[in-house]
């Protein structure tokens, strides 16, 4: 059945269903084998812009209903795990880069910079070296902020300027989660500032998102690419940081390693130095497996291994949305 036939199945629906006083159950065929179900409590004729924004409503309810299904453990579990990939830096490695998950989230990677030398921290529930005698409101506070309980301005290493955007029921989530995690006893080394650091919100992070705008699958993918710091690696450093003004998503930036130096990719929708002509298969097999639309194989640092377990309409979202990034060349 056509999309075109869907609709006038569903106003059809309306229009017999809608006129005796009294509550009533309209079912919209919105898909082959998707039945929509909602209830009005209100007699009356409803119009096509009425009947739009019940379906609107409706599927935002869905969505959401979708996520609340996961309880906020999983929920945290999920994106801690996946798209903000915190044990690619939290975890500590072993032979060629491979994480220590028997170790997960007790201290990992170092960088000594100009302004700084920090390792990532202990986020396991130990008392005394990692946040287990936080209290849920200040890892919230660092989620935000990128301020310690102390004060104290993390590097932004830590991606918090890109965590403002967190929705209030996944920044819930993610301390849920973290309150799961074993204690793991292990000290990792002060952090150096040489200077006071700024917190500067990425663009589009600068407030929480709502339920509502993850409802809009562009906007959730934004939503993604942001709480997964995307922008992060493939925008390049200026003089006075990312140039996310006049660079969004260009790449170019490198990161030296074990593999040698690898350089961010281009992520615009340029069709000759980004993602333009790749297909939307090409762009989640490259997210997920490391592989280039050639066949190659990209590079570390990139979590490719935790985006692997994404679900297929986060997945879909992420791509839908990089479609639109202007393209950069």
């Amino acid at each position: 059945m056509s999309a075109a036939s869907h609709w006038s199945g569903a106003s059809q629906a309306i229009e017999t269903t809608i006129g005796t006083p009294g509550a009533a159950f309209v079912v919209f065929p919105l898909a082959d084998s998707t039945r929509l179900g909602i209830i009005l409590t209100k007699m009356g004729r409803v119009t096509w812009s009425g009947f739009s924004r019940l379906v609107g409503l409706a599927l935002i309810a869905a969505m959401i209903g979708t996520a609340l299904a996961q309880t906020p453990v999983e929920r945290g579990k999920y994106l801690v795990n996946t798209i903000m990939t915190c044990q690619n830096c939290h975890t500590p490695k072993g032979d060629r880069g491979v994480p220590i998950f028997t170790r997960d989230l007790s201290g990992g990677l170092s960088w000594d910079e100009p302004p700084f030398k920090v390792t990532a921290s202990n986020i396991t529930q130990d008392k005394t070296h990692g946040i287990g005698a936080w209290t849920d409101a200040q890892v919230k506070a660092l989620l935000r902020t990128g301020k310690r309980p102390t004060g104290v301005q993390l590097a932004e290493i830590m991606p918090t300027n890109f965590y403002g955007i967190i929705t209030e029921r996944d920044t819930d989530a993610i301390v849920a989660y973290l309150r799961t995690v074993k204690p793991i006893d292990n000290t990792v080394p002060d952090p150096v500032y040489k200077i006071a650091l700024p917190h500067v919100a990425a663009p589009g992070s600068e407030k929480p998102f709502t339920e509502a705008d993850l409802a809009d699958p562009v906007k959730r993918g934004f939503y993604l690419a942001t709480i997964g710091h995307c922008f992060e690696c493939h925008t390049p450093m200026g003089p006075k940081g990312r140039e996310f003004a006049s660079a969004y998503g260009k790449g170019g930036f490198d990161f030296p390693g074990p593999w040698g130096v690898s350089t961010s990719r281009n992520i615009t929708s340029s069709k000759t130095k980004g993602l333009g002509d790749w297909s939307d298969a090409e762009i989640k097999r490259a997210i997920t497996q490391g592989i280039s639309r050639d066949g190659s194989h990209l590079k570390p640092p990139m979590g490719f291994e935790f985006y692997a377990n994404m679900t297929d309409a986060d997945l879909n979202a992420l791509v839908a949305y990089l479609r639109t990034v202007p393209a950069k060349e």
